[in-house]
């Protein structure tokens, strides 16, 4: 017998980030259960929450109930969302009050400011680390390397730009990221610019297996992509890591996120 998807929706006032990621870490505890998951942000007027409500509603099946996370911080919309029916879960209405009393003094509302640009100096890094590693992704650039924060360094196709998009966005790191290639395999060694910076360095692998199916997806049945290809170049990678002490990571079954985080570790260590 199939189990029923049951609806989960993300609500705030804001990007809706903030309540997807807290929402999909209290899911995560029940990965068995199969979710469809939608995120409805900007939730900022009585209109757009009878809207929301709405198309909870819609969604119910079977009398199963869709959960809805919320971070909308007022009161007014929250009340409106909280007629839906639906299993309401509110971030702020459970965790604030405790704040309060612990801090001793009243919270002051204000819409979209976790993800927003209160903090102008901050999101001005942030796009900064953007720009910086949008020009350095993938070896395209040597300019100005010796101002990355981060260089990421691993065999194609093992994560290397996603993981650099991350960091400069989430963490407002310039990541810089170049791809190891056949000369680097062989030799064991870095080129000249590369190891000018391996003390910023951090590596991935993958497993050859994963690598292999990865590569297919692109080009089929190629040198590139053969099993045996892909064992070469994971070795290989492991040497140089090791040849230049640079930590380095297994991306087959970790998350960008965790990726990220590990490389941040890692950065921190060597600091």
């Amino acid at each position: 017998m199939a189990t029923t998807v049951r609806s989960v929706f993300f609500v705030s006032d804001g990007t809706g980030l903030t309540a997807e990621s807290w929402g999909a870490a209290l899911l995560a505890q029940f990965h068995q259960t199969p979710f469809d998951r939608h995120t409805i942000p900007f939730v900022h007027t009585p209109a757009d929450a009878e809207r929301c409500v709405a198309r909870v509603n819609a969604a119910v099946v079977d009398s199963l109930k869709p959960l809805v996370f919320s971070t909308t911080v007022d009161p007014a919309i929250r009340s409106i969302l909280a007629t839906a029916n639906c299993i309401f879960i509110d971030l702020f209405e459970q965790t604030v009050p405790v704040l309060e009393e612990h801090l001793q003094t009243a919270s002051a509302p204000a819409m979209g400011l976790a993800h927003g640009i209160s903090d102008t100096g901050h999101y001005q890094n942030r796009m900064a680390a953007v720009e910086y590693s949008l020009e350095h992704d993938d070896g395209q650039s040597l300019r100005a390397l010796s101002q990355a924060d981060i260089v990421l360094v691993a065999p194609s196709r093992c994560g290397k730009t996603p993981t650099s998009m991350y960091l400069a966005l989430q963490y407002g790191v310039k990541a810089a990221n170049f791809p190891l290639v056949d000369e680097e395999f062989v030799d064991h060694t870095l080129p000249p610019s590369l190891a000018a910076v391996a003390s910023k360095a951090f590596g991935l692998i993958a497993t050859p297996q994963r690598l292999s199916a990865v590569r297919s997806e692109r080009r089929p049945n190629s040198k590139y992509a053969s099993i045996e290809q892909c064992r070469f170049e994971v070795a290989a990678a492991e040497e140089i890591y090791r040849r230049y002490n640079i930590p380095y990571a297994d991306s087959t079954s970790r998350s960008i996120e965790e990726l990220a985080s590990v490389a941040m570790d890692a950065k921190a260590l060597r600091s």
